[in-house]
């Protein structure tokens, strides 16, 4: 197969760091880290523990990493909760007691920011897989999508990295497509009538969410990360509800323009424009975080002005 080119501003774009995965006063840890994706996906996988996979290690998760750990916003905060239960370099697999307890955005963030500081270009992309469950529904997750000289832009999810815990039957670093939606396909399978929307979604403490609102959430948060700002799963913004029955015609004619540009083959330009040009999509420096364990508060974030 021949190889491709990747536009330069795009490359340039995708291989700096951004505000939140930049590794900033830890990058000395970064020192040893190899350049191969799939070997990068494998040290994230031994760093780190779902908050759902504590059964998975026969490890009783403690209450305060449980809630605690994956509120932690920014790369540099990570690694160093990392190094400090356990200071070995990061190429070898900590016990899950040492391990960050995050949840798959964390994966990815971790992942895509080993990658840019290999120089290879990453983002991180919101949506759903099929792949945790049995019955058809599609769970909210975030992978991590890198460039292949050979194949273009490729799905990869380093929280499968481990075939000991996840048995799927496609390899971890280039999910298909069809199995992990991206949020902007998902949500015209649900706008098309094509998908039932009540079958995407994510269980939290107590209830279900579930629902056309939820999908669009996830694009919001994925034309976020496409530019470069990959906050946590449930800050929001501008144009947000968190009921079916509240959506306007006008925010829904918002999120299928922005569906349009990204899709699996994203509009770079076009999703640079619609972030930085539409106060309804532009993440703000205050959120407001609707932490599921924590309870919602309003967040002021660092600078996240893209490099």
């Amino acid at each position: 197969m021949p190889s491709r080119a990747l536009a330069p501003e795009i490359a340039a774009f995708y291989t700096g760091q951004s505000g939140f995965s930049s590794p900033g006063r830890m990058v000395g840890l970064y020192a040893d880290l190899p350049p191969d994706p799939a070997r990068l996906a494998e040290i994230v996988r031994g760093l780190m523990i779902h908050r759902v996979e504590g059964d998975l290690f026969g490890y009783r998760i403690p209450p305060a990493r449980l809630h605690d750990d994956a509120e932690t916003r920014y790369l540099d905060d990570i690694l160093a909760i990392i190094a400090g239960r356990d200071d070995a370099p990061l190429t070898g697999p900590r016990a899950p007691g040492e391990r960050f307890v995050g949840v798959c955005r964390d994966f990815s963030l971790l992942h895509c920011s080993m990658l840019r500081h290999s120089g290879v270009p990453a983002r991180l992309r919101s949506g759903f897989a099929d792949y945790f469950t049995t019955d058809g529904f599609h769970m909210d997750h975030v992978v991590t999508e890198y460039w292949d000289d050979r194949h273009g832009w490729r799905l990869a999810d380093p929280q499968l990295a481990d075939p000991r815990l996840y048995s799927v039957d496609f390899d971890p670093m280039d999910v298909p497509r069809d199995r992990f939606l991206v949020a902007g396909a998902a949500l015209e399978f649900v706008r098309s009538g094509e998908a039932d929307p009540a079958s995407f979604g994510v269980p939290v403490p107590g209830r279900l969410l579930a629902g056309e609102w939820f999908v669009i959430g996830d694009v919001r948060l994925d034309l976020a990360a496409l530019n470069k700002v990959e906050t946590l799963l449930w800050d929001v913004w501008g144009a947000w509800t968190d009921d079916d029955d509240a959506l306007t015609g006008d925010v829904r004619a918002l999120y299928d323009q922005v569906a349009r540009v990204t899709r699996d083959e994203v509009d770079f330009h076009a999703a640079r424009t619609l972030f930085t040009g539409n106060p309804a999509l532009t993440t703000p420096r205050t959120v407001l975080s609707l932490a599921p364990f924590n309870g919602p508060a309003e967040v002021a974030l660092r600078d996240h002005s893209p490099s």
